[in-house]
């Protein structure tokens, strides 16, 4: 019996730091880009630890970050890609500047727009890729025609498109807008141009389509190009990870020392940094920054507190908060003395 040897597979550390993900980086080694203590390797059957040196394209290879998820809202005309063999602009030429290296979780074709997420991390990037997530993703679709309700039955049962098996959609009907219809889409998997596919095979064209949710997280109010952060106390809850783990998966502890925590290079930072799970964007937005206003309107509270535990028996707090909840009362604007009921002061 051997023992298991120690550290993780090569794949799997360079995807955690961010470099690329596993399937990549094992075409990465097989090219023999991956150097391991000054050694080029070939193969991804090997395991390094933390005392290993790294490097890929003669770069080193850093310890793995934070992870952290943004969510980026794409627009149409965009590849999902880090390159593109057409020369088309990529999502990634179109990111803020501060923004680390990142990796798109799925992606949006070409002509889609809305809601895409990236992360640094290879490891978040595929457990959020995984069929088992089963995360609902949904889509405004506008299509040119005018179906009625029961012309969407095929896409709600499940349909074979070309030899391809598509799952159950949800669909609804949310209006028509002269030659168009609006319709909302909610599916489970991302098979390459499923809707646009199925939407065709009932004999309707798409000519918009927009993702507006990705699980818990949510386009909001976001317009194209704008970029935020997701909260770490989020991210954690959304993925049931244990308060242990708040260290792999991204806090709002190390945010203070970041650049930005998120928005576009063009928009200031009190952009929400998170879209919440419930509820809209605006109204979770003042818990997201640390603002002083909270440390302002606890501190009367506070002091009122330690005065009523000083002198109980007295009697002076409440006269004292009943002073200051009617102000106007006790100072006329007229001369001293001169307020009704108030007899005029004597010997001066």
């Amino acid at each position: 019996m051997t023992d298991t040897p120690q550290g993780d597979r090569i794949a799997k550390v360079l995807s955690r730091a961010g470099i690329a993900s596993r399937r990549e980086a094992e075409r990465m080694i097989a090219l023999g880009q991956v150097t391991v203590n000054g050694r080029v390797i070939t193969s991804p059957a090997l395991n390094v630890t933390p005392g290993d040196r790294i490097t890929v394209a003669g770069q080193p290879v850093l310890a793995a970050d934070v992870a952290r998820l943004w969510l980026y809202y794409k627009p149409e005309g965009l590849v999902t890609s880090t390159s593109d063999e057409k020369g088309r602009a990529t999502v990634f030429d179109h990111l803020p500047p501060d923004l680390p290296r990142v990796m798109s979780v799925g992606r949006l074709d070409l002509n889609s727009e809305g809601l895409l997420l990236l992360t640094n991390d290879g490891e978040l990037k595929r457990r959020l890729e995984l069929p088992s997530t089963g995360w609902l993703r949904r889509y405004r679709v506008r299509v040119k025609g005018n179906p009625a309700d029961p012309d969407l039955e095929p896409l709600r049962s499940g349909m074979t498109v070309e030899g391809e098996r598509f799952q159950p959609m949800i669909v609804s009907l949310d209006r028509v807008q002269g030659a168009n219809a609006w319709l909302t889409v909610g599916l489970r998997e991302g098979k390459n141009r499923e809707i646009r596919r199925a939407m065709t095979a009932i004999g309707l064209t798409v000519n918009r389509l927009i993702r507006i949710s990705y699980g818990p997280f949510r386009l909001g109010d976001m317009e194209p190009g704008d970029v935020r952060e997701v909260r770490g106390k989020t991210l954690r809850d959304q993925l049931g990870l244990p308060p242990a783990s708040e260290d792999v998966t991204g806090t709002a502890k190390p945010k203070p020392t970041r650049a930005r925590p998120g928005g576009t290079a063009a928009k200031p930072p009190p952009a929400p940094s998170g879209i919440p799970v419930s509820g809209s964007a605006r109204a979770k937005a003042p818990r997201d920054h640390p603002v002083p206003k909270p440390a302002q309107s606890s501190a009367p509270r506070a002091g009122a507190a330690r005065s009523a535990s000083a002198d109980p028996r007295t009697g002076t707090v409440p006269r004292a908060r009943s002073k200051s909840a009617r102000p106007a009362p006790t100072r006329p604007s007229g001369p001293r003395g001169s307020s009704p009921g108030t007899p005029p002061r004597r010997g001066k």
